[in-house]
């Protein structure tokens, strides 16, 4: 077993955006995983006004910027314009942004701890925290990186006037209404999704509209987010108390944020050792490119992870409709020092794994929520 160390020594030479972020003169964290965003160090970002910080995880590979922002109790942040298009958590705190467009009609709405929503790009956003006492946390992802390797000019992404049309407000409706549920089957092989499509999630905390996540394991079930006119996707999977996931792998820059939950997760390339990484309330981790992970509850509650997904050029998929049979490892598959590390931490807890046995002996055996 390893446990998990910073992740510094790069292969590649650093990114445009690497040079970028190390200017900005606050906290750069490069380790596998973030144990609390509401609580890690962040610094003074004397460009912004408040206080940040620029998590260069090990999984992000120059694909996606993750980074935490805080609000200052009562405090706001000044208006700023971003080029691109932005997914923000809120890991603490509550609020309001309001958001518009260069001449167009300003729009704002509250948010809680645990909402989900997102910026449009080219539009102007200012946040402020709602209360005198505790400060804001939020976590933003974006593609800066990918975009500053294609145009190394810094101040085209910030502030910079282009014709816009508004997406907020105005006579198409409200950009952050409530979410609505659709169905599509995007393999083609009649294995239909729902999908909740909209730009304002109120708490992924509590979110129940939930469908079973087949083939993954464990009885979880998941939500399919997509926002409307973009690129972006999310999910979030929640599965039982004291058991967990199958192993399973991908592209880079899955930034998975944890809403609620107490338990660990092991990430490994093929053939090497294994991290193990815990997590809680708050915690952030991003698997790497194409290593297998795999997660677990070692708690008395439902687990939630929230997945920010990387742009679909880097999902780590050949196709569709490929064989991914090699990207899982089944429960009868796996290393079983992987099984004896989670009963290990139940025990810790006085607590037993509630996973069944058949899982081990049986191929094809079937939570009960998978089963036609």
């Amino acid at each position: 077993m390893v446990e998990a160390k910073p992740a510094v020594n790069y292969i590649r030479q650093p990114y445009f955006y690497d040079n970028w972020v190390e200017k900005q003169g606050i906290p750069v964290y490069r380790d596998y995983y973030i144990e609390d965003g509401r609580t890690v160090e962040l610094g003074d970002w004397d460009a912004r006004g408040h206080k940040a910080a620029f998590l260069q995880l090990a999984g992000l590979e120059g694909v996606s910027e993750a980074r935490i922002s805080e609000i200052a109790p009562g405090g706001r942040i000044a208006p700023v314009k971003f080029a691109l298009e932005e997914v923000v958590y809120v890991l603490q705190g509550r609020g309001v942004a309001t958001v518009w467009a260069d001449g167009g009609e300003k729009h704002s709405f509250e948010w809680n701890a645990h909402a989900l929503f997102r910026i449009p790009g080219n539009h102007w956003v200012e946040y402020s925290n709602m209360t005198g006492d505790v400060p804001v946390r939020l976590l933003q992802v974006n593609n800066l990186p990918v975009a500053m390797s294609t145009l190394q000019r810094p101040e085209h992404f910030f502030d910079v006037s282009v014709p816009t049309k508004s997406m907020v407000g105005g006579p198409e409706g409200d950009f952050f209404s409530d979410a609505q549920a659709i169905e599509s089957d995007p393999s083609g092989r009649g294995q239909v999704r729902s999908y909740w499509v909209g730009n304002f999630f109120p708490d992924m905390r509590a979110w129940d509209k939930l469908v079973p996540f087949k083939g993954r394991g464990a009885g979880g079930t998941t939500v399919f987010v997509q926002f409307p006119g973009s690129e972006l996707t999310a999910h979030m999977s929640v599965f039982p108390a004291k058991t967990y996931k199958k192993g399973h792998r991908h592209g880079p820059a899955y930034v998975l944020a944890i809403p609620a939950g107490e338990g660990f997760s092991v990430m490994w390339q093929e053939g090497k050792e294994k991290v193990y990484v815990p997590w809680h309330e708050g915690s952030i981790f991003v698997p790497p490119n194409r290593w297998f992970h795999q997660h677990f509850n070692v708690g008395e509650t439902p687990g939630r992870y929230l997945a920010f997904h990387p742009l679909p050029q880097f999902t780590g998929f050949a196709a569709e409709n490929l064989d991914r049979s090699s990207d899982q490892y089944e429960y009868h598959q796996e290393d079983p020092a992987i099984r004896a590390h989670f009963e290990a931490e139940l025990k810790k807890r006085g607590l037993a794994s509630e996973m069944p046995a058949e899982a081990y002996t049986n191929p094809d055996y079937k939570f009960e929520n998978e089963k036609d």
